[in-house]
């Protein structure tokens, strides 16, 4: 909702390099089962380029771009909120209309295209962060790592109560109906054949109507779920996005230098915990409950100065390369941010559901990257060519229009 003339380019650049990223991350819930995207086993026999695929994505892609999207749009509500203000509206109402919208968005994307969306969770999430717009930046870190705290003993808690349900399984004596429910939660997450998965891929592969009403009983039985697993990272890092367009790292106002250094130190924070997790899973054949724990909860904590590591590592590269092109193609890319994720979407669900190609679980995790580089470039490609005659993307209008209550200008000025 920001006009071109009041850009940061250093955010649009992030938020290009985070629509990109979370593609990656995210290709797997679109062409394979959902218990995919927490295990690489629940597929079948890894081959080594699967196995290479996955850990790419675990160390580099999974929970951090996903972070970068949060704290932009933390920083990007703060911008908004001052904006309405100077011109004599108020800020707050501005945003409650926009994230009500938004949420609107984000369950027609949940039930007409994909499970996976982050559109509702950020709606809801980002009126709670409304609390927080006036805190200074030590205090808003403040906040958001007692959000993280309190994401971790959630996550936690639920893989803890997971492991004492095996034990109680796992006992002599044990009741059979607990033993058939561990079973039963397990099963996809190891066997490539359990009957819920060939359910799942039957689905996906049937028409549009048998999809929409499987997200319709999703978001009646699972949503909720989801959103408590995801709601208190996410306000956290909104409100670490505030913090750091308050103290200017987010706006590109740091050097080079200062860039450079974050980004070192925080990638040699996080990335060998990650390295000894990720080995720790594929030495052991991913386990079940560890490659839940370790996807849901212990991999949490290094996630954070990652995230941090790919803004700072942008940032760092866009001050040495402010004027190529590729740098440019980007910030257009995330300058219609709305756009390309809804786009991918599509695009995405075209490819693999049956109501398209329907490829629903037919290509290997190895297969994936291909396809992923091959919508970057379409993104790159059609980001360009739109804003070359448009102000926003179709998807930014829209939200735009409807939040203001009147049609806004779409076409560039001749």
């Amino acid at each position: 909702m920001t006009a071109p003339s009041s850009r940061i380019a250093a955010m649009d650049v992030l938020r290009g390099c985070a629509v990109m990223g979370i593609l990656w991350m995210n290709i797997t819930a679109f062409a394979l089962p959902q218990t995919a995207y927490f295990n690489p086993a629940a597929v079948g026999p890894l081959s080594w380029a699967d196995k290479l695929f996955w850990l790419v994505s675990f160390l580099f892609f999974d929970g951090k771009m996903r972070a970068l999207f949060s704290m932009l749009f933390g920083a990007s509500m703060l911008l908004l909120i001052d904006r309405e203000e100077m011109a004599g509206r108020s800020g707050r109402r501005a945003q409650i209309i926009r994230a009500a919208w938004l949420f609107v968005f984000g369950l027609a994307h949940y039930l007409l295209l994909w499970w996976g969306d982050i559109l509702m969770t950020y709606a809801v999430v980002g009126l709670a962060a409304l609390m927080f717009i006036r805190q200074e930046p030590l205090s808003l870190l403040k906040w958001a790592f007692l959000c993280f705290l309190a994401h971790f003993l959630i996550c936690a808690a639920f893989i803890v109560s997971l492991y004492g349900w095996a034990h109680a399984a796992a006992a002599p004596g044990a009741a059979e109906s607990i033993r058939e429910g561990f079973a039963q939660f397990t099963g996809p997450f190891i066997n490539p054949d359990d009957p819920a998965i060939h359910q799942e891929i039957a689905t996906y592969r049937s028409g549009f109507g048998a999809i929409v009403a499987h997200h319709l009983n999703l978001y009646a039985s699972e949503w909720w779920w989801t959103f408590l697993f995801t709601a208190f990272d996410t306000l956290g890092f909104m409100l670490m996005g505030m913090a750091m367009l308050k103290g200017g790292f987010l706006a590109g106002r740091w050097d080079a230098e200062q860039y450079r250094r974050t980004a070192r130190h925080c990638f040699l924070i996080g990335l060998p915990p990650m390295a000894a997790l990720a080995a720790w899973l594929m030495l052991r054949d991913f386990p079940a409950l560890p490659a839940l724990g370790t996807a849901l909860a212990w991999s949490f904590p290094f996630r954070i100065p990652l995230a941090v590591g790919w803004a700072a590592l942008i940032l760092w590269v866009l001050a040495l390369n402010k004027e190529r092109r590729v740098m440019m193609a980007i910030a257009r890319t995330g300058r219609l941010a709305l756009s390309n994720y809804l786009g991918t979407s599509l695009i995405m669900c075209a490819v693999f559901y049956g109501w398209g190609l329907g490829l629903f679980a037919q290509l290997r995790p190895a297969e994936l990257p291909l396809l992923v580089i091959c919508t970057w470039l379409a993104m790159l490609v059609w980001s360009t060519a739109w804003l070359s005659r448009f102000a926003v993307g179709p998807a930014e209008w829209l939200w735009r229009s409807v939040a203001r209550g009147k049609t806004q200008k779409i076409r560039n000025s001749i």
